[in-house]
């Protein structure tokens, strides 16, 4: 039986007591069903015809927000092109605060653009890198990177932490990292995961671009073949996105004191490691920082995110950006996993982009002003 495992991402994290999300074509679930009976498998139908769903959300597209970039809407899902023409926009309008750069080409020949967002108050200063979309299906995460450079931007003149924020740091924000990836789930495939690299053996697209980083590459939680959704790639660093970004982040390691990246969904904070089961040595920093980071998170609407190691509180997984980025000297290495918790998966409603980022929002100053207060 083929399924598309949503939750968790490999096979080999399915163990009695789990909850599995899996997406099944309509003739497959006649199969399952009565298997998973057999079997005394309890089982929750969530969303019955997702192909409906996926065209409610997508069908409206064409003829609204082609306004102006003035009245950019951020309660909507964009495409990469809307994303990138808002990117060019900014970097106009905004150059004394935005300042828009590409670190390379995708596999597609696309530019990675990222966006550097500060007041020009000092030659050196600290840095937060903040990534979204290294994988496609996973919406939320580009809407957020947009959300928080619109609020930075609004509430710089107004919030003192805002203005504290950008005075002190500068971010770089990449919201769209799998750039060909999100791409091809606006037009082919709305839950494609990888990136769009050819495998010559197979027939295959894509590597999984969060097991593609040098550490402990392609071992336990990424396989090895180019058909899975955890494929690692033939070598570390394989996916031109992924060696752009490492090579960005290694050339300005001095500067950059934390890293975000931005997943859906399972309502999480994460921090090192993923590919162990062992302690970092900042961990009592890191651990109050993400303690604070979800209570700040849950005092907008009550949403509760579990937090803590990767490796134990979500599943062990090898070759991914946090860990290689925590391995190269960034100190504050966190990975958001955004809401919800399998209700919608990957389709989450365009309703929910506004809670989501304003809980998400506090969560991030949270980390970013306790950065700056050095821990204790």
């Amino acid at each position: 039986l083929q399924v598309d495992l949503w939750q968790p991402s490999s096979p080999f994290h399915i163990v009695e007591g789990t909850v599995t999300d899996v997406r099944v074509q309509q003739n497959t679930s006649r199969s399952l069903l009565p298997y998973l009976q057999q079997a005394n498998i309890q089982y929750t139908i969530l969303i019955s015809d997702l192909q409906e769903a996926v065209e409610n959300q997508t069908g409206l597209r064409s003829y609204r927000n082609r306004r102006s970039l003035s009245e950019y809407n951020y309660e909507v899902y964009h495409s990469l092109e809307e994303i990138q023409d808002w990117m060019y926009h900014l970097n106009k309008t905004h150059s004394d605060l935005v300042h828009m750069f590409s670190v390379g080409k995708s596999y597609e020949g696309r530019p990675l653009f990222v966006l550097k967002l500060g007041k020009r108050s000092r030659p050196y200063k600290k840095a937060v890198w903040i990534d979204c979309g290294i994988h496609a299906r996973e919406w939320i995460g580009p809407a957020f990177c947009q959300w928080f450079v619109k609020e930075a931007l609004q509430t710089y003149q107004t919030d003192p932490a805002m203005r504290k924020m950008l005075t002190q740091l500068n971010f770089y924000i990449m919201p769209v990292f799998n750039v060909d990836g999100y791409h091809f789930s606006w037009t082919n495939d709305r839950f494609w995961r990888k990136t769009r690299s050819k495998n010559t053996r197979f027939r295959c697209h894509g590597v999984d671009a969060n097991r593609n980083w040098k550490v402990k590459w392609c071992d336990e939680g990424a396989s090895f073949h180019p058909c899975d959704d955890t494929y690692c790639g033939p070598f570390p660093e394989s996916e031109p996105e992924v060696k752009a970004v490492a090579h960005f982040l290694r050339k300005h390691r001095k500067q950059i004191k934390a890293y975000l990246s931005f997943h859906a969904y399972a309502q999480m904070l994460l921090y090192p490691y993923s590919y162990q089961y062992a302690t970092i040595p900042n961990f009592s920093c890191v651990e109050s920082a993400a303690y604070n980071a979800v209570n700040a998170l849950q005092s907008a609407y009550g949403i509760r995110y579990r937090y803590g190691p990767a490796s134990s509180t979500l599943y062990v997984s090898s070759g991914s950006s946090m860990d290689w980025a925590y391995k190269n000297g960034i100190p504050y290495a966190f990975a958001f996993e955004l809401r919800d918790t399998g209700h919608f998966g990957f389709l989450l409603p365009e309703m929910l982009i506004k809670p989501t980022c304003t809980e998400t929002m506090l969560a991030v100053k949270n980390i970013t002003l306790h950065l700056l207060k050095k821990c204790h």
